[in-house]
């Protein structure tokens, strides 16, 4: 891996570790925290690079519209839903039902 994507990446994994226990957010709004608005597919290769950190909880992060699509690069076919029900959060059909209301924002200050 690249020096600049490393640094890219622990970037990414930083605003991780803050999303709070019950919450999700988008590789999206992670990408725009870190004012790479357009980078979302590259904050998505670093959650599948995270799955062996035990301190990066990636399964709170799924696509814009709540879609678990990480899920695949779990153990396990059900792990990120059993992981995310486990926090309170309902998914059905891969989909986190009432996306808004778990949804958080990264602080963009705090970067």
């Amino acid at each position: 891996m690249q020096k600049d994507n490393q640094n890219f990446f622990e970037r990414v994994y930083e605003i991780a570790r803050q999303i709070p226990e019950g919450r999700v957010t988008s590789y999206g709004a992670i990408a725009r925290a870190l004012g790479a608005g357009r980078s979302a597919r590259m904050v998505g290769w670093a959650m599948n690079a995270a799955h062996n950190l035990e301190d990066v909880p990636a399964h709170r992060v799924v696509n814009r519209n709540g879609v678990l699509t990480g899920k695949h690069h779990f153990d396990g076919t059900n792990l990120m839903q059993q992981l995310l029900e486990n926090e309170g959060i309902q998914v059905v059909d891969n989909q986190i039902v009432d996306f808004k209301k778990y949804f958080w924002e990264p602080d963009v200050s705090v970067q």
